[in-house]
């Protein structure tokens, strides 16, 4: 950054916007496409990133997991899968950070 220029904080992302243009490369988790959030780079790979608050409610959604079940299967079975170096990542995004000030 420039003498004088502001860095800007994000406080909300468009989850439409991020699914208009995708990465070249950057692998996707089925079924969670309402939870892209955008993509991001980890050296020259392009990874899809995800809100993993998100994630879980649509684990929920169908009525046969709750929380704590969606979570482990998410933990486990979502997040806990490596398939090479455009593995997606997770936002943890379930907290408030407001509420640590």
């Amino acid at each position: 950054m420039g003498q004088g220029e502001e860095m800007s904080v994000i406080t909300a992302y468009d989850t439409r916007a991020a699914r208009s243009e995708e990465a070249d490369g950057a692998l996707l988790a089925n079924g969670f496409e309402d939870a892209l959030i955008g993509y991001g780079y980890q050296f020259n790979y392009p990874i899809a990133v995800y809100s993993r608050k998100r994630c879980i409610d649509i684990l929920m959604d169908d009525g046969i997991m709750d929380y704590e079940e969606a979570t482990e299967y998410f933990d486990f079975n979502v997040a806990g899968a490596y398939v090479g170096e455009s593995t997606p990542v997770f936002l943890d995004d379930e907290y408030d950070l407001t509420e640590l000030e």
